[in-house]
C-alpha cells in the first residue's frame, strides 16, 4: 500500500512539473508582427471591412498565449489568400464592444464572415490547412 502511494505521488508530481514547463513555454511565446495583408479591425471600420467580402476575423488579446501561437498561422493564411478572402484581427481589450456584439466568450475565437454575416466560428488554436479548407468552402 505504501509503495502504491509513493508511485501515485511521483506520477502526480511529474504531471505537475510537465504542466508547469508547458505553461511557461506557451506564456513566453513571442508576439509576432502581423502580415501586411492582415486587416486591423476596429469598431469604426469593422462593418465596412467585412461588407461584400469573405473575412476570417481573429478575436485576440496580447496577453493570450494561444492567441500568440495563432499569429504566425494567420500570417501564413493571409499570405496564401488570393484577394477573394481576407484575414482580419480584433484586439478584444481595445474593442470589447465588438467581442460582446459577436458573443466572444473565449479567445482566440475566429469567426468567418461572408458579406458581413457570420457563417462559421472556430474557438482555439487551428492549423493553417484547416483554416484554408474552411475558407475555401465559403468562397
Amino acid at each position: 500500500m505504501k509503495t502504491v502511494l509513493i508511485v501515485l505521488g511521483a506520477i502526480v508530481l511529474g504531471i505537475i512539473v510537465l504542466r508547469w514547463f508547458a505553461f511557461r513555454k506557451i506564456k513566453n511565446t513571442p508576439l509576432v508582427a502581423d502580415h501586411e495583408k492582415i486587416l486591423t479591425l476596429t469598431d469604426k471600420n469593422f462593418q465596412q471591412q467585412t461588407k461584400n467580402r469573405l473575412v476570417l476575423v481573429d478575436f485576440w488579446a496580447e496577453w493570450c498565449a494561444p492567441c500568440r501561437m495563432m499569429a504566425p498561422i494567420l500570417n501564413e493564411v493571409a499570405a496564401e489568400l488570393d484577394g477573394k478572402a481576407f484575414v482580419g484581427k480584433v484586439d478584444v481589450q481595445k474593442y470589447q464592444n465588438l467581442a460582446t456584439k459577436f458573443k466572444v466568450r473565449g479567445i482566440p475565437t475566429l469567426i468567418l464572415f461572408k458579406d458581413g454575416k457570420e457563417v462559421n466560428r472556430f474557438v482555439g488554436v487551428k492549423t493553417k490547412d484547416f483554416l484554408l479548407k474552411e475558407i475555401g468552402k465559403k468562397k
